[in-house]
Order: C-alpha cells, then structure tokens, then sequence
C-alpha cells in the first residue's frame, strides 16, 4: 500500500501542485521556480553537509558516540536527494529537512514511525530484543560466531 502511495499517488501530486502553480504565477515562472531550486538546493546542501561532518568528527574527537550527528547526516543527504527530485512537494520537504529546527524533530517522529507496524513491516524489521546474557530473543536464527569461524594459514595474510 505504501509503494503505491510512493509510487503513483506521489507524483499525481506533484503534476496537480505544478499545473496550480502554473495556473496561479504563469508557466515560465514555475518553470524558472523548478529550475532555480536546484542550485539553492545544492548550496543549502553543501553547507548543512559540511556543518553535519564537523559535527560529526568533534563527536569522534570527543570520545562519544556519534548516534545524533549521523542521524543528522542522514537526514541531510535524504533532505539533498529530494531536492534534486524535481517538484514543488519533494523541494518542500527536501528544505525542510536541511533545515536544522526541523531535523531536532526528525528523531521523535522516527521513533514513533519505528515502534509502528505498518513501517516495520515495509522496511523488513523484526521485533527483537536482547535477553539474558546478551542472547537475542524473537523472530530470526541466532548465530554462533565460534561455530562458524575458521582458521586460515595463508603466508600471504600475514600471520
């Protein structure tokens, strides 16, 4: 279901908003619109890309763990792929995912679409949790690393 609301349903949308857009401002100036976003789209890319890379190495440099800068990295290149995405909707959530007011949102938004069923299921997640001595439980084999690791002597590797 949610492959054809990605699919068709998306850039039905898209088409109405450009033909609004057109019908409200004239067709050369949506299209300059469409056309301008891109190099906006690639400087706000550019800068919020750099901003999440430092921030991501002061977190290295720190000693922790770097769990909400790559979140921010991420949501910045999801935000650059649908700017270069033509359309009005696509650029709209594109801006504001490079925006960082929005991107301090993101993550609680993510964690109730994570705990959600529907989006567990399209994604191909199981639910799992760790349980005693760090064993998992739920759905899903269990591997043993000792069982299935081999020795190798090869001079080549470097012993």
């Amino acid at each position: 279901m949610i492959w054809f609301l990605l699919l068709v349903l998306w850039p039905l949308a898209e088409l109405y908003v450009i033909i609004k857009i057109s019908e409200a401002i004239g067709f050369l100036w949506m299209l300059l619109l469409l056309i301008v976003s891109w190099p906006i789209g690639w400087r706000l890319i550019r800068y919020q890309g750099r901003a999440a890379l430092r921030r991501l190495r002061q977190a290295l440099a720190a000693g922790r763990a770097p769990t909400s800068e790559v979140l921010n990295g991420a949501l910045v290149l999801v935000g650059a792929l649908l700017l270069l995405v033509p359309g009005f909707i696509t650029d709209a959530v594109g801006l504001l995912l490079l925006l960082p007011p929005t991107r301090a949102i993101a993550p609680g938004v993510a964690e109730r679409h994570h705990r959600s069923t529907w989006l567990n299921r399209l994604v191909g997640f199981s639910s799992w949790a760790a349980g005693p001595a760090g064993r998992r439980t739920g759905a899903g084999p269990a591997y043993d690393a000792e069982a299935t690791a081999a020795d190798i002597d090869d001079p080549q590797l470097g012993a």
